[in-house]
Formats: structure tokens, C-alpha cells, sequence
């Protein structure tokens, strides 16, 4: 009889686990939990009356590497290709990404050969000085550690956080020089759309409806291969029987399991496991996350004074606003009709954890207030904007504070010593990219068809 499987969490890292478990050879029995009414997590696209569509969460994903690759791979076998929106190499989008300091928006070389060739903005001195080199990677990595995950750089692990930088760091003695040259390893995966995306040079792509069109792919793939889905179902606790099977508890009815992969943030799982699991509950349980508030803004008739992805701001210049993204930039075709300028703001940093410590009740109106003038101030985009939506991610972003891989390591051993039948899978791990929610979801499949296949 085959073994069941229940994956915990049905954000797109679950959602990878059981697609990866339902194309196997010889599938397991699949179930997979929702709390919320609603499949695909942070990953969230709105469709506005003139059918603008604005992402309230991810935007556009990376096609380099070999993760790139893979989610590439999985976006043609569900039949999505047709829909890719890409970001062609040599396009604003892909070759303009700006710091906003000092009041002004400079633009960040693309590589230290060259740098933008967008002259109406005021580039950083290239080459530098060793006293402006060390000023532009603390602001770099400062506006990183903020764009990606709304962060303190002086608190996150650089080595968990971007290990290809750590890597770069190791090599090349320099964090600068890995945020120039970049890093990802070469993919040997094959297919039409990889070598679409590697002959144009992509450096992002999105979904003609929004990216959440691939959650909703993967919903229909995997109740047609039998995946039981369920929505609405938040797990109240895990409890092991004598013969190493699970009990999920789902308020007023249970599932059993052989196996569990967990694909809910690290602090939530740590409050469902039982007494038996405690030193792994106490080590996830100090990987927290932080809120980010995003708001969608549309302009009728107005125009950015650059082209290119968006901006990142650093601490220094304003302790809200983590950075702006340019949406019309990259995906026009998303304007809706007529086209309106699209632009998302996103807030948090220590400005959002003060309010939120201080019990502020952090308003809608104040939200979409601390964006428009930033946006007025910073673009030059005074009048009202023709429609807003502003959302509170609460706890979006998990922290990979210094000593994340060490604890990272205790809790695997803790599951191998233990013989655990419990497997972690996404963000609150190693990556919180889509295309490393993904991976860490089939990796977590992966290694429990291997654990199926010996036992």
C-alpha cells in the first residue's frame, strides 16, 4: 500500500513539493493542507477594471542559473509557455537599477566594464577610490539586505542570506565585486523556453495574467493527478503515534500521515510539534520574519524621469521606504487599457518594526500617505495616483540572522538522529526567491521518494 504524504502550507514551495511527489514513478498518496481560503501564498495578482494587473506580492522571477532553469522547465510542462512575459537582455528593465541617495536617483554599473549609459541620472563614479568603494558596497549591500529581505544588513547572515556573494567574497576578497559580477552557476536542463531565455538573456519574466497564474496552473495539475487539496484547514498540532505514523490535527477532524513535508513558516511549525521534538521546535522557533507593507500605485499620463527595473533606497536616506519598482517598465503589457504607469512601493525596515513594536495601528491611509510623497518626492510624481491598493504582509520575510545555517544544521541533525518522518521545505530556509521556494520544495519531495524507495 502505498505511503501518504501531507504537505503542510499551500504557498508555492508546498505547492512544488506535491507536484514533484504526483509526477513520480510511483506517486504516494498527497495531501496538502491550506490554512487560508487561498493556494499560492505571498504570490498574489489583482486584475484591475481596465485589466491592469498589480502583484501584491513577487512580480517578476529570475531565469538564471540552475534554478532559474528548473522553474522554467515546470512553467512548460503545465502548459504556461504561451504566457511567459520576458525581460529581454538588453532592455531598460534588465540593464537599469538605481540607489536612491542624497535626494537623487544614481544608477548602479551594470558590470564594472561599463556603466548605465542613462545619462539623465547621476552615475556613481566608476573607478573608485578605496574610502567610495567601501561607502558604495555598505550602501549596496545595505539597500540589498533591504530590497530582498526588508532587513538590517548589520543582523543577517551574508552567508545565509546570499551565499553567491559569501562565495564571491571568499574568492574574489571583495562583497562588491560579487554584487557586480553576479553569480549563478550554469544549467545543463534543456528545453525550448530555457534556451529562449538564455539566447535573449532574460533577466526576468513574469505571467500574462500575473504571476499567480502558476499557483493556479499547479491547482489544477495536481487535482487532476489525484493531489487531495485542502483549503481553509489550519493544522492546530502534530502528535506522533507508537509506529512512527503522524496525527495532523485540523481543528475538528485529523489526518494521518507516514510523512510530513512542512512547508509553513519555521516559527509556526515550531508551536505545532510535540513534546518529543522540542530541541527542533526551540531551534525553529528563533527564525522570525518581518512585515512589508506593499502599495500598487497607477498614473494616468505620467511619465518616470528613468527607465529601468526600480530603486532601492538605503537606511540612511529613509528608514520606510525599502525601494520602489518600476512595473510599466518591465511589463507594458500589463498597463491594462488604456495603459496606466504602474509602480509598487514597498515599506518596512526598522520604520514598520517601531510601529508595529509600539502597538501603532498601521492604517491604510497612513500606508498609501508614507507612499505617494515618496513617490512624489523621489519620481517626481505629484498628482494623485488613479488607483491604490495597499496591503500588510504581516510576517512575510523570514530573517536569516547570524548563526541561521548553524541552527539550520542542528535541526538536521536533530531529524536524522531522531529518524524524524518530517521534512522542511521553504522560505524560512535557504532562499526566500521563488525560484528558492520552488527548489527547496522539490528537494523536499525528492528526499522523500528516496526515504519511500529504502524503506
Amino acid at each position: 500500500m502505498s505511503r501518504t504524504v501531507v504537505v503542510l502550507g499551500g504557498g508555492i514551495s508546498g505547492l512544488a513539493a506535491s507536484y514533484h511527489l504526483s509526477r513520480a514513478s510511483h506517486p504516494p498518496k498527497v495531501v496538502l493542507v491550506e490554512g487560508s481560503e487561498r493556494l499560492g501564498g505571498w504570490i498574489h495578482s489583482v486584475r484591475g477594471s481596465d485589466g491592469a494587473i498589480f502583484e501584491l506580492g513577487p512580480r517578476g522571477i529570475r531565469p538564471a542559473g540552475a534554478l532559474g532553469a528548473r522553474t522554467l522547465l515546470m512553467v512548460a510542462e503545465l502548459g504556461l509557455d504561451s504566457q511567459v512575459l520576458p525581460v529581454r537582455g538588453d532592455h531598460p528593465a534588465a540593464r537599469n537599477r538605481f540607489l536612491y541617495v542624497g535626494g537623487a536617483l544614481h544608477a548602479l554599473p551594470t558590470d564594472l566594464s561599463r556603466g548605465s549609459r542613462n545619462q539623465s541620472v547621476q552615475l556613481i563614479p566608476w573607478p573608485l577610490s578605496p574610502s567610495l568603494t567601501l561607502k558604495v558596497a555598505s550602501l549596496a549591500m545595505d539597500s540589498l539586505c533591504r530590497g530582498v529581505f526588508a532587513g538590517n544588513s548589520r543582523e543577517l547572515s551574508i552567508r545565509s542570506c546570499f551565499p553567491s556573494l559569501f562565495q564571491a567574497e571568499r574568492t574574489h576578497r571583495s562583497i562588491l565585486l560579487g554584487l557586480l559580477l553576479g553569480a549563478g552557476q550554469s544549467s545543463q536542463l534543456d528545453s525550448a523556453l530555457i534556451r529562449q531565455a538564455r539566447t535573449e538573456r532574460w533577466s526576468q519574466w513574469s505571467l500574462r495574467g500575473g504571476l499567480e497564474m502558476l499557483p493556479l496552473a499547479l491547482e489544477t495539475h495536481l487535482t487532476s493527478r489525484g493531489v487531495r487539496v485542502l483549503r481553509g484547514q489550519p493544522v492546530s498540532g502534530l502528535s506522533l503515534h507508537a509506529e512512527g505514523r503522524w496525527k495532523v490535527s485540523l481543528g475538528d477532524s485529523s489526518l494521518e500521515a507516514d510523512h510530513i513535508i512542512s512547508a509553513i513558516p519555521a516559527s509556526v511549525l515550531s508551536k505545532l510539534l510535540p513534546a518529543e521534538a522540542a530541541p527542533l521546535a526551540c531551534a525553529l522557533s528563533t527564525i522570525t520574519a518581518v512585515s512589508v507593507a506593499v502599495v500598487n500605485l497607477q498614473y494616468r499620463g505620467a511619465c518616470l524621469p528613468v527607465q529601468g527595473f526600480g530603486h532601492l533606497v538605503p537606511s540612511s536616506e529613509d528608514p520606510g521606504i525599502l525601494g520602489i519598482v518600476y512595473d510599466s517598465v518591465a511589463f507594458p503589457e500589463q498597463d491594462g487599457s488604456p495603459p496606466g504607469l504602474r509602480v509598487t512601493v514597498m515599506l518596512g525596515g526598522s520604520w514598520l518594526q517601531t510601529l508595529e513594536a509600539s502597538g501603532c495601528v498601521l492604517s491604510q491611509e497612513l500606508l498609501q500617505q508614507q507612499a505617494q510623497e515618496a513617490v512624489a518626492t523621489q519620481l517626481g510624481l505629484k498628482e494623485p495616483p488613479s488607483y491604490c491598493l495597499v496591503h500588510l504582509h504581516k510576517n512575510c520575510i523570514p530573517q536569516y540572522t547570524l548563526g541561521h545555517w548553524q541552527k539550520l544544521e542542528s535541526a538536521k541533525q536533530f531529524l536524522a538522529a531522531q529518524r524524524l518522518p518530517l521534512t522542511l521545505a521553504g522560505a524560512s530556509y535557504e532562499g526566500v526567491a521563488v525560484n528558492d521556494c520552488i527548489e527547496s520544495g522539490r528537494q523536499a519531495a525528492v528526499s522523500v521518494l528516496g526515504t519511500e524507495s529504502h524503506s
